[in-house]
């Protein structure tokens, strides 16, 4: 394969929250004008979170980068967009510029490539906890047997959705595992 037949990754700007919509169409546009040997896979990638609120836990599906959709496709040997495939983006609503000048898209490094695969293609291990909270960061417990207690993050388990506060109690330190959602930033 030559370097001006290889793919390339590159990042599409697109209509905030139409992410889905626009690579459905681009996907169609592509399978009907023919154009599978020049663009290859588009990818929205997302991660799985768990959110709590109010003890009730919810499963949600963020975006990991809202606004783009990335885009696998064979460039010109000057680094353009092949015409043919450039008409497709300019007439697929929602659809902005890619990052880069003009015609010419800036292609992803390969270690990022790499990153965004492995995201996009990891098995869905069950969705993570996210924690808000960095070690060290000052806490209030507003929840619990130890509601209104002030204390600091001493470990984090985002596996478990715990972390660890180091509170005073009786002018010792005493060190608490509680779930993230029991804890406040103190400002």
């Amino acid at each position: 394969m030559t370097e001006s037949s290889m793919k390339h990754w590159c990042v599409l700007k697109v209509a905030s929250n139409k992410e889905d919509q626009v690579r459905d169409t681009l996907d169609r546009k592509i399978k009907a004008e023919n154009l599978t040997d020049i663009i290859g896979r588009l990818l929205v990638p997302r991660e799985r979170v768990k959110k709590v609120k109010a003890g009730q836990q919810k499963v949600a599906e963020n975006k990991t980068y809202p606004g783009y959709v990335f885009v696998e496709m064979e460039l010109n040997s000057d680094g353009t967009i092949p015409e043919r495939a450039w008409y497709v983006f300019k007439e697929t609503a929602g659809a902005g510029d890619f990052i880069g000048h003009k015609n010419k898209p800036e292609r992803m490094a390969a270690k990022e490539v790499e990153k965004l695969i492995a995201d996009a293609e990891k098995p869905e291990a069950g969705p993570a906890v996210k924690v808000e909270f960095l070690k060290g960061d000052p806490v209030k417990v507003r929840e619990g047997p130890f509601e209104n207690f002030e204390g600091t993050v001493d470990e984090i388990f985002p596996d478990k959705g715990m972390v660890r506060v180091i509170v005073t109690i009786f002018g010792r330190a005493t060190p608490l595992e509680l779930e993230y959602w029991q804890l406040e930033k103190v400002q």
